[in-house]
């Protein structure tokens, strides 16, 4: 599709794949866009099922953090992260390696998850002073538990793949082409019942927040995107060195 991403079809069944090698397939807004594009497009052209993997060693790094920072990365990382959710087909992340940051987030996004011996998962902006949404954290904590995902967040403490599997996170354990051979098989389901199996999910496990709620979590999330701390954790970074948060 694109030097960025891959878009393939087995029988009824898209694959999405990140071509980032280099970068070990950190997302930018170019290719937060193209997912999101890839997958609205092979849902129209009438694929069943979807899987999401990665090029390489690497599911996805997470954000590159030499190109992110900003309001207009934010809206593309979300619009796609939606997208993979909302659609009305299984979508299955194939998590060929380590699924740091928006990578879990994208592995979350998707309704189930197949991990290779050398997946990992973790959440690590408490060590950058960015922040996930309150959407992102409430869906880590229904997959893998409110206690790992306390340690994740808190801690920063990395899930390997036979833990995320112990836990629920992944699904099951196996390489890319299991993951396609799972979503072949739910591509041949009845896609109205698969449809509406993935609304009641989605609707009675993420309810939307109380308005008061919402506002108050937004302003707290909006607050480390435009925090001091986030300023020296890019300045720590961009200059190779530990940062030193303050709180403010």
């Amino acid at each position: 599709m694109t030097e960025l991403l891959d878009l393939s079809t087995r029988g009824r069944t898209a694959v999405i794949t990140l071509q980032r090698q280099a970068k070990r397939n950190a997302l930018t807004i170019e290719l937060c866009d193209l997912v999101r594009d890839a997958a609205t497009t092979a849902v129209a052209d009438g694929a069943r099922s979807l899987v999401v993997t990665g090029e390489g060693t690497s599911f996805c790094s997470g954000a590159d953090l030499d190109a992110v920072y900003g309001d207009t990365f934010r809206d593309a990382l979300y619009g796609m992260l939606h997208t993979l959710t909302a659609l009305p087909v299984p979508v299955v992340a194939a998590v060929n390696g380590p699924a740091i940051g928006a990578g879990t987030q994208i592995a979350i996004a998707c309704d189930v998850r197949v991990a290779a011996p050398t997946a990992a998962f973790a959440i690590p902006t408490a060590g950058n002073a960015l922040a996930v949404d309150p959407w992102t954290i409430r869906r880590f904590s229904l997959l893998a538990g409110n206690g790992a995902a306390r340690a994740a967040l808190l801690g920063l403490e990395k899930i390997d793949a036979s833990r995320a599997h112990a836990l629920g996170l992944a699904d099951r354990l196996g390489d890319v082409d299991d993951a396609i051979a799972w979503a072949e098989q739910m591509a041949e389901l009845a896609p109205l019942t698969l449809a509406y199996s993935k609304q009641v999910l989605n609707t009675v496990f993420e309810p939307s927040l109380d308005p008061a709620v919402e506002k108050t979590l937004g302003e707290a999330f909006d607050a480390c995107w435009t925090s001091e701390d986030f300023a020296e954790g890019r300045a720590a970074r961009q200059e190779k060195r530990k940062p030193v948060f303050k709180g403010l």
